[in-house]
């Protein structure tokens, strides 16, 4: 089994803010591969069960707060017996333009509290990420990412849900090298490349 997190903060004020980039994501991923509404309720996330080209799948979406991912995120793993190479975490990134996507394999938070919590729960800075650009904060950096997406952003963000949709997809299909080859090399939205 693999298990897709998309990181975000629940309840309606934080649905459609630039921090929810994973959940949104992982939302996409859910009705492209018809695996039904991500609700199932267990080890603080909400989850949905699924099979893709003979791999089973989890899409999970931790009911923390941002800042508390890694309990959720450890507890599941740990629950389903899953590897952390298993793993693929989608989030917001400052550092990246609005809609860039960057996969990558492992790494520091980058200052990121949902990854920084998720790196001290689990111990380890192994596990592959999917980065979806939100620009550099404007003005305070906790208000900008709680903001919402200005209108003018909006079709541009649901295009790079989609396309994280499918890296994420041929993540778990294929692994982290075949994805970053495909979205990151030839970056096709805007620019990205591997760190």
């Amino acid at each position: 089994m693999k298990i897709i997190f998309g990181l975000g903060n629940p309840g309606l004020r934080y649905a459609a803010t630039r921090h929810n980039c994973g959940f949104l994501t992982c939302d996409r991923i859910a009705s492209e591969l018809g695996f039904g509404a991500i609700e199932k309720k267990t080890q603080d996330n909400l989850i949905a069960f699924g099979t893709y080209k003979g791999q089973k799948l989890l899409l999970a979406k931790p009911q923390s707060f941002m800042n508390l991912s890694g309990g959720p995120v450890s507890r599941l793993c740990a629950f389903y017996k899953v590897e952390y190479s298993d793993v693929l975490i989608i989030h917001d990134d400052l550092s990246l333009p609005p809609g860039m996507l960057r996969l990558r394999r492992g790494g520091s938070d980058g200052g990121h509290n949902g990854v920084k919590s998720i790196i001290e729960q689990t111990g380890t800075t192994a596990i592959n990420r999917l980065k979806i650009g939100i620009g550099a904060a404007l003005f305070d950096t906790a208000d900008y990412v709680l903001s919402r997406f200005p209108d003018e952003d909006i079709e541009l963000f649901r295009r790079s849900f989609a396309l994280a949709a499918q890296a994420a997809i041929l993540w778990s299909e294929q692994g982290i090298a075949a994805a970053m080859n495909e979205y990151n090399a030839n970056d096709k939205q805007s620019g990205a490349s591997e760190e």
